[in-house]
């Protein structure tokens, strides 16, 4: 499964602006509401999500229904750019509670820019049960949205192109990415980006999978696209190596080989799993 999905809950939309009803899930004996670590996820022995009972005070969201459980988070403060021990967490989580604090997270985030009126710039206020913010001077209503954002493998004659960032991990390596501009589309971004950070042209791009992305809140979209020539002309001001993967090499770095030539991303990021697609296609 790829990483931040599959969580299982009912969003119920149609009870985001029943303040009343809201008010009762809230004060129902069996709500729950999911304890963070300033953003960061605080799990149980078990490794999975820790849970309290519901405050009667404070700001929170409204994430769902569990079955007849009602589900919130709190409305906290925090730097959303800021990962603290979640990637260390991650590792081990069930898949659908990445995914449930994923889409809090993401929230929370979202909340946290946009105290303020993008129109006016006035203090705007939560409501639908935390999934929107009303504009306190001109009434301007303001929701959540993601950034698009394009994450592709290169492939040239059986290999792919990997790049690191100099803040990456000792020997990681992963998938060129980039956001989506105006006016562009998905095809159209992915041959950009490759074109202005590895001075390739490409074609025949192929949508694969996607991904929400909780830090602090795209939606990646992942492809493969065929590299025209393999010779690197690479943008130094955000990459600091790039080389060509085999499939073995590939391989061997998604088993966690130790003598794999170089790191795969963790296997909650969808770079993982589109590198696991192509080595996979060779054997279909």
């Amino acid at each position: 499964m790829i990483g931040f999905t599959g969580a299982r809950v009912d969003r119920a939309d149609n009870l985001r602006l029943d303040e009343a009803r809201l008010a009762e899930l809230a004060a129902h004996e069996g709500a729950r509401m999911m304890q963070l670590d300033g953003l960061d996820p605080v799990v149980d022995a078990d490794g999975r999500l820790a849970w309290t009972a519901v405050a009667s005070e404070g700001e929170r969201i409204f994430l769902g229904l569990a079955g007849d459980v009602p589900l919130f988070a709190p409305l906290v403060r925090g730097d959303p750019l800021q990962r603290g021990n979640a990637f260390a967490l991650l590792g081990s989580m069930p898949a659908e509670d990445a995914a449930l604090w994923g889409g809090a997270r993401s929230l929370i985030g979202w909340h946290g820019r946009h105290m303020f009126c993008g129109a006016c710039g006035s203090a705007t206020a939560p409501f639908r049960g935390g999934w929107g913010r009303r504009c306190g001077g001109c009434g301007a209503d303001h929701f959540p949205r993601v950034d698009p954002v394009v994450i592709m493998l290169a492939e040239h004659e059986g290999r792919v192109l990997l790049a690191r960032q100099p803040q990456y991990p000792p020997r990681r390596y992963s998938a060129l990415a980039g956001f989506v501009e105006p006016g562009e589309s998905v095809e159209e971004a992915v041959a950009r980006e490759i074109r202005e950070e590895a001075g390739i042209e490409v074609r025949n791009v192929r949508y694969v999978a996607s991904q929400p992305w909780p830090f602090p809140g795209q939606l990646m979209m992942a492809c493969v696209a065929e590299a025209l020539s393999s010779e690197l002309t690479l943008d130094l001001t955000e990459l600091e190596h790039g080389f060509w993967a085999s499939r073995e090499e590939v391989a061997a770095a998604l088993a966690g080989a130790p003598d794999a030539s170089f790191l795969a991303p963790p296997r909650f990021a969808i770079a993982h799993s589109l590198l696991r697609h192509w080595v996979e296609q060779e054997r279909r």
